[in-house]
Formats: C-alpha cells, sequence, structure tokens
C-alpha cells in the first residue's frame, strides 16, 4: 500500500513553517491519541502516520531529501521505513512528547509526554552514515545490498539494561522514578515552579546497582552487524537514503539511531548520465555515415540495434526511447541520446588519397547551401 503525502496527512501546505508543522502535528495527534480513541486501531494506525510525518518535515535535512525525492528518497532503504513501520507507541512519546508540554502538565491524556515513562528521559542511539557504490545497472533496476557494520548493538547478557541479576536496579531517591526534579524558587511575583533533569539517575528514573559486567553497565557493546538494504531504482550521485532504527543501540534500551546511506555512482565505460537520460557517442567511419546501415549500440540492457540512414551527418542525435534510468518518483523512464560523430583517417594510403581526389569534384560530395546554414545555426546556438 502506497503512503500518503506527509503534508496531506497532516493538512498543511509545502509552504508550511515549522511552528505551523509542529502545531498541525500536535492537533492531529491529539484527535488520534490512543487514551482518547481505546480499542480504535484506525485512530492507532493514524496517529503513528501523523508521528512520521512530523519526524520527517520537522528535520530540515529529511524535508529536503523528501520535498526532492518523495518517500523513496527517506525510506527507500527500509522494508518497512519510518514510525509507523518500525517504531513503537512508547518510540513516538519519548521522541515528540515535548511538543504536548511533557510532565508539565499537558491536559488529561496522561500518554503524552513520555507514555508509561512519564518524564523519564530515554536515550537514543546515534545514527551511522555508510557508502554504497552502484552501477548504472543496479540503478536502473533497483538492488539489494547486504552490507557489514560495526556498530553499538545491545548486550546480550543483560538484554541492554545495562544491569545484571533480578534486583540489579532500584528507583532514584533523588527523583522517586519520575526523572526530573522539581524546584520552587520565591520571586516578586511570587512562587516559580521549574524542572530539569535529575542530575543523580540522568533522568532515567533508575540506578543501576549491579552492572552488567559484559558491558560495564552501558547495556551495550560494539559488535559487527550485517544489515540488508533495498535499493529503489532510480536514485542519484549524492542521494542520501534512510533506514530507521539500524543505527547505533542506546544506552540501557532506549530508541536505536538510524542508518543513513549515501549513494555514489560508478562511472559506466561507454554511457553517461545526464539526469534520468544515458548518452552515448557513437563514432561512425566515413562510408558508414554516407552509405547507411545497421550498428550496435550499448545499453543497460545489453546491446541494441541502430539503424543508420544514408548521409548521416556528424551531430545528429539518435533517440531510443525509455532506453534510459526510471524516475524515482515513478514518472516514467529516460531515452538513451545516440549522439553521431564521424572519423576521419589521419592517415591515408596513395590508392585512397586518389579515390578521394576522384570524388572532390562531384557534386554529392560538396555540402548544400542548406546543410551550411543548417550546420551554422547549430554553431551559433552554442554561444546565445
Amino acid at each position: 500500500m502506497a503512503k500518503r503525502d506527509y503534508y496531506e496527512i497532516l493538512g498543511i501546505s509545502k509552504s508550511a513553517t515549522v511552528e505551523e508543522i509542529k502545531k498541525a502535528y500536535r492537533k492531529k495527534a491529539i484527535e488520534y491519541h490512543p487514551d482518547k480513541n481505546p480499542g480504535d486501531k484506525e485512530a492507532e494506525e493514524k496517529f503513528k502516520e501523523a508521528a512520521e510525518a512530523y519526524d520527517v518535515l520537522s528535520d530540515a535535512q529529511k524535508r529536503q531529501r523528501y520535498d526532492q525525492f518523495g518517500h523513496a528518497g527517506l525510506g527507500g532503504a527500509s522494508s518497512g521505513g519510518g514510525f509507523g513501520g518500525g517504531m513503537s507507541m512508547e518510540d513516538i512519546f519519548s521522541q515528540f512528547g515535548d511538543i504536548f508540554g511533557g510532565h508539565f502538565g499537558f491536559g488529561g491524556f496522561g500518554g503524552f509526554g513520555g507514555g508509561s515513562r512519564g518524564g523519564r528521559r530515554v536515550n537514543r542511539g546515534s545514527d551511522l552514515r555508510v557508502k554504497v557504490k552502484l552501477n548504472l545497472c543496479e540503478i536502473a533496476k533497483g538492488v539489494e545490498k547486504k552490507i557489514k557494520v560495526k556498530k553499538y548493538i545491545p548486550c546480550d547478557t543483560c538484554h541492554g539494561s545495562g544491569a545484571e541479576g533480578s534486583n540489579a536496579t532500584k528507583t532514584c531517591d533523588t527523583c522517586n522514578g519520575s526523572g526530573v526534579v522539581t524546584r520552587v524558587t520565591n520571586t516578586i511575583l511570587g512562587q516559580m515552579q521549574t524542572q530539569s533533569t535529575c542530575p543523580t539517575c540522568s533522568g532515567e528514573g533508575t540506578i543501576i546497582t549491579n552492572k552488567c559486567h559484559v558491558c560495564s553497565g552501558e547495556g551495550i557493546v560494539k559488535d559487527d552487524e550485517v544489515i540488508t538494504i533495498n535499493i529503489p531504482a532510480g536514485v542519484a550521485e549524492g542521494m542520501q537514503l534512510s533506514m530507521s532504527g539500524k543505527g547505533n543501540a542506546a544506552r540501557h534500551g532506549g530508541v536505536n539511531g538510524d542508518l543513513l546511506i549515501l549513494v555514489e555512482e560508478e562511472s559506466h565505460p561507454e554511457l553517461i548520465r545526464d539526469e534520468n537520460d544515458l548518452l552515448y557517442n557513437l563514432l561512425l567511419s566515413v562510408p558508414q555515415a554516407a552509405l547507411g546501415g545497421s550498428v550496435e549500440v550499448p545499453t543497460i540492457d545489453g546491446k541494441a540495434k541502430v539503424k543508420i540512414e544514408p548521409g548521416t551527418q556528424p551531430g545528429k542525435v539518435l533517440r531510443l526511447r525509455n532506453k534510459g534510468l526510471p524516475s524515482i518518483n515513478s514518472y516514467g523512464t529516460g531515452d538513451l541520446l545516440i549522439n553521431v560523430s564521424v572519423y576521419i583517417p589521419e592517415t591515408l594510403s596513395d590508392s585512397e588519397k586518389a579515390t578521394l581526389n576522384g570524388l572532390e569534384n562531384s557534386p554529392n560530395f560538396q555540402p548544400k547551401k542548406t546543410m551550411k546554414e543548417k550546420i551554422f545555426s547549430k554553431f551559433r546556438q552554442m554561444f546565445d
């Protein structure tokens, strides 16, 4: 099922400001919040859908990639991609709960501000960046790549918690498990109440009393992981894809970072890419150009035969429809453009010279006025 447009999901225009995006997401999240719609699976999916749209449009880089390449520019490398496909409700609350006022007392919806974790801090793993080299054939058809990445993964011994044993953690005495401390100060305007991250537990609400001996209480270890990346057809040099949750694991069972894939394009020995079109320079001999015939040219799928009309002039461009690269937004396929060049030999034998001298005064070997005008017109266009 195709994903809906993110701007449509939030009900905003493509020129919306960051504040307008935030306001629109808050409105949708309130409307479809699970606490307000208990047991309503459709509302839950719309809640996740709105979170996914906000995640992309509130981030300048992700928004730019989305505006340029659509969904494929963000989740094309992912099999599920995005919030709706890979993150739990708790992950969404931990990422975006602060826009509802978090633990500062937003309305009656207890889920906002961190879900079941209340105001406690949820760690997030860092993003990973990798480069993937692709040839034109892989770009034309899309490809599955398996890459080995050295990254932080959850510790198998403590399952990412950082604690070893059944009673290895305790509630923080400073914040009583809330992850925040409240301070009240008297001012000339009356009492002012402020909240900040608990300095004792760093906002996590719990303290590890018996640290895991493998990860030293961090909950993560460095190791190799083989990741399968599905590259969509039509990607381009410099394009960045993302896989949600495939970056570094977070300390103490938090939210994983993302894997960012930078596309590098390998040059083709005969074809040149121009956006979705492919260019090929066809070099003909003088007899081939004069007499015509059939020649083979390279394409992404192998060889293709092209008919050369008698009297074909240098600079003529032949077009093979739909033999280029597909658009990443499924807007069609480019063409293969064949530029005709004619090879003039640098050395000639005596007999070859005699043959050409005999043809020099032939009317058919003299450039016609119309041809001169046509060539001059093309020449002038180069400088307009």
